[in-house]
């Protein structure tokens, strides 16, 4: 006897929206407003999502939230991974990367601030998920910029005394200063003086 052929279930509807389009929307909102001050509200216009398809991809805000910084995350280490390329001169690498910490600390740019210092200094201590995040990231660029030191070292570019991971942490919590400092937004003139200052005691 021959089985009834099994019934074909109706698929569930697909999304018709771009996933990671919505999460860069929410990033550049909770980036404005902050993770407290961002209301569901904003998040639905920005995304232009219904508040059940918002919550059908990404759960909830919070959710939401550490999905936009992990894009945040994701999209300064790979520039950094451009900046301090292993296939370029180091010093220039180096030069590279605090270049782009000048265009970000400069005018609008640097009023807006950094997505990571802000949600640093608003959720730090009160939020696993979110410390963990930070502390990855602040490890992964510590490492990134120690490496540029060490293959200045091995090129004979280092001054007298200097080590590379000391130097990288130093350079990575002045440049994380330098963002907060950008809120001010101070000349294009005096943060690019600051960094070369900063840079010329490590290397020759």
């Amino acid at each position: 006897m021959r089985r009834p052929a099994p019934v074909q279930l109706p698929r569930g509807r697909p999304r018709s929206f771009d996933t990671e389009a919505a999460v860069e929307r929410a990033m550049n909102v909770f980036w404005s407003l902050g993770y407290h001050a961002t209301a569901l509200p904003d998040l639905l216009r920005a995304t232009k999502l219904s508040r059940g398809s918002l919550y059908a991809a990404f759960g909830d805000k919070h959710s939401l939230f550490l999905r936009a910084l992990d894009r945040y995350i994701a999209i300064a280490l790979t520039r950094m991974d451009t900046e301090l390329d292993h296939r370029r001169e180091p010093v220039e690498g180096l030069r590279a990367y605090l270049a782009g910490y000048v265009d970000r600390n400069s005018g609008a740019n640097g009023r807006r601030g950094c997505l990571l210092v802000a949600t640093a200094m608003e959720l730090a201590g009160r939020d696993v998920e979110v410390d963990r995040r930070i502390e990855s990231f602040f490890k992964a660029m510590e490492t990134r910029v120690a490496g540029a030191f060490s293959r200045a070292k091995a090129a004979g570019q280092l001054a007298d005394g200097v080590e590379p991971s000391s130097a990288a942490r130093i350079l990575v919590c002045f440049v994380e200063g330098l963002r907060v400092v950008g809120k001010t937004a101070p000349t294009r003139i005096i943060s690019q003086a600051t960094v070369d200052a900063l840079l010329d005691r490590f290397i020759r």
